[in-house]
């Protein structure tokens, strides 16, 4: 959930800005000066956004989205260093990625996703991304790897060896190149993400609130058994890697910015 080039905001302004128009609710990261990385309120905000998703028999569809031209750039590792977590509970990093689900959510992608980005990305149902937006994990270069969903789910949304070629180097994914292998749903103009985000919801919200919500059910469903057990297998090799000195390492690199110094311990 590492990523490259944040600062820390400074602000009394809630970070998660919340609307809702037509059935649609739009749940809006604002932390530009933080490029949107989410530390521990933020992720709570998120949480309370999906619950009022889901519990609002009005509201049919969500769509998430990033202030300032850029979606996230993953965990705020200046607040995770203070000992915040963007982890709520069961429910995974910004308590999205491995949150439960019976309503559609839909990705609005603008400038960079990285790291927990890429993760929150992946796990809404539809991502519509901007041309100039840029996906990636870059886990690796920090010490750590991608366990909220990066790793399990990559693979199953790109071919395997282009997944594995992010994972491995941390490069990032243009999205011309996400949307020929079939990440995104839609493509825009930069800029306009979030318009056509929007019109998709739009255009699901029309449905059947029955239809739709089986629907999702049974995508989430199809997959909820091999996910789980993947977590947690992944989880237990995840822990070592978390908990180790290179670790640490790239963190301390990344503050100093400079080239990390890799042990292997």
């Amino acid at each position: 959930m590492s990523t490259p080039e944040q600062t820390t905001e400074q602000t009394t302004e809630v970070p998660v800005r919340v609307e809702v128009t037509g059935g649609v609710l739009v749940a809006t990261i604002d932390r530009p000066r933080a490029k949107n990385s989410v530390d521990a309120a933020t992720a709570r905000a998120l949480a309370d956004a999906l619950d009022r998703l889901e519990d609002d028999p009005d509201l049919r569809v969500g769509v998430l989205t990033g202030a300032g031209g850029t979606f996230c750039a993953g965990m705020d590792l200046k607040a995770f260093s203070r000992g915040e977590s963007p982890v709520v509970g069961d429910r995974g990093f910004a308590g999205v990625s491995r949150a439960r689900r019976t309503k559609p959510l839909v990705a609005a992608v603008e400038g960079w996703a990285l790291g927990g980005g890429t993760e929150l990305a992946l796990a809404c149902d539809l991502v519509v991304a901007a041309a100039d937006a840029r996906f990636g994990l870059p886990e690796v270069t920090r010490g750590i790897v991608a366990p909220e969903g990066g790793m399990l789910r990559l693979p199953k949304a790109l071919p395997r060896a282009v997944a594995a070629e992010l994972l491995l180097t941390g490069e990032p994914l243009p999205a011309d190149r996400a949307e020929r292998y079939g990440l995104l749903t839609r493509l825009t103009p930069p800029g306009e993400a979030l318009v056509a985000a929007l019109d998709l919801a739009r255009r699901i919200a029309a449905g059947a609130p029955l239809a739709v919500r089986a629907v999702t059910r049974v995508l989430h469903e199809a997959l909820d058994v091999e996910e789980s057990e993947g977590f947690r297998r992944q989880d237990a090799l995840v822990r070592e890697v978390l908990t180790s000195a290179d670790a640490a390492e790239g963190a301390r690199a990344f503050a100093q910015r400079r080239a990390p110094v890799w042990t292997g311990r």
